[in-house]
């Protein structure tokens, strides 16, 4: 009998929590995201762990490139304030060495946490000299939420401010930066792919036995 050979390709998932999805958006599970984009490392200019915010609804100049951002790409978590984009990247405003609106980041804290970012408005220079952090506060992150919401949501100190003005406050988005990594367009590969071969001869012996037994229970056989 001929023999012959095929090859099967088998899918071999490694499918884990990814990104998040604008309907999946949530805070509970940052310390259980996965990337989802490749990205390449930078220099992390400071280990703050001080995490302050600004209202959206500061951003008004509606020909700004801030503006028209947040307009297009971002939504107001009803839950928490804060605001995402399609990809589940939280907006915030950085400093200019993190370049132009809408450059996407991985920020990993040395509590383990990812937080995904994405920049929709610019820290004033005068108030981060550096490009980095803020010269009074020391942040680098700045969220940008509704404030409205997010006060239900977190609370606010007897300033009045959101989670006392920090949200590293919050055990969620709790930690100093570790490491920042710029997120590129192309995302990670989801799965690989094995070829096996197999011996076709060896299944059509099985097939074939497999159908006398089959046929001597029947008394096909005698």
């Amino acid at each position: 009998m001929k023999k012959f050979i095929f090859t099967l390709c088998l899918l071999v998932s490694f499918i884990g929590l990814t990104g998040f999805k604008a309907e999946e958006f949530s805070i509970e599970n940052l310390d259980q995201y996965n990337k989802e984009f490749k990205t390449e490392e930078i220099e992390v200019c400071s280990t703050s762990s001080t995490k302050t915010y600004m209202p959206y609804t500061a951003i008004t100049a509606t020909g700004s490139k801030q503006y028209k951002y947040i307009q297009e790409h971002m939504t107001v978590d009803q839950t928490t304030g804060m605001l995402y984009d399609e990809d589940g990247f939280i907006g915030a405003a950085l400093g200019y060495s993190f370049g132009e609106i809408g450059t996407r980041y991985y920020f990993t804290l040395d509590s383990g946490i990812i937080l995904p970012i994405v920049k929709i408005d610019a820290k004033a220079s005068q108030d981060a000299p550096n490009g980095c952090s803020h010269s009074a506060d020391a942040s680098v992150i700045e969220f940008v939420i509704d404030s409205s919401v997010a006060t239900e949501y977190f609370g606010a100190g007897p300033t009045g401010l959101v989670n006392q003005g920090n949200f590293n406050n919050d055990s969620r988005l709790k930690g100093n930066i570790e490491k920042i990594e710029k997120v590129l367009s192309e995302k990670i590969e989801e799965g690989v792919y094995y070829e096996t071969t197999v011996d076709t001869q060896e299944i059509e012996k099985n097939i074939i036995g497999q159908a006398d037994t089959e046929l001597a229970l029947e008394g096909g056989i005698k």
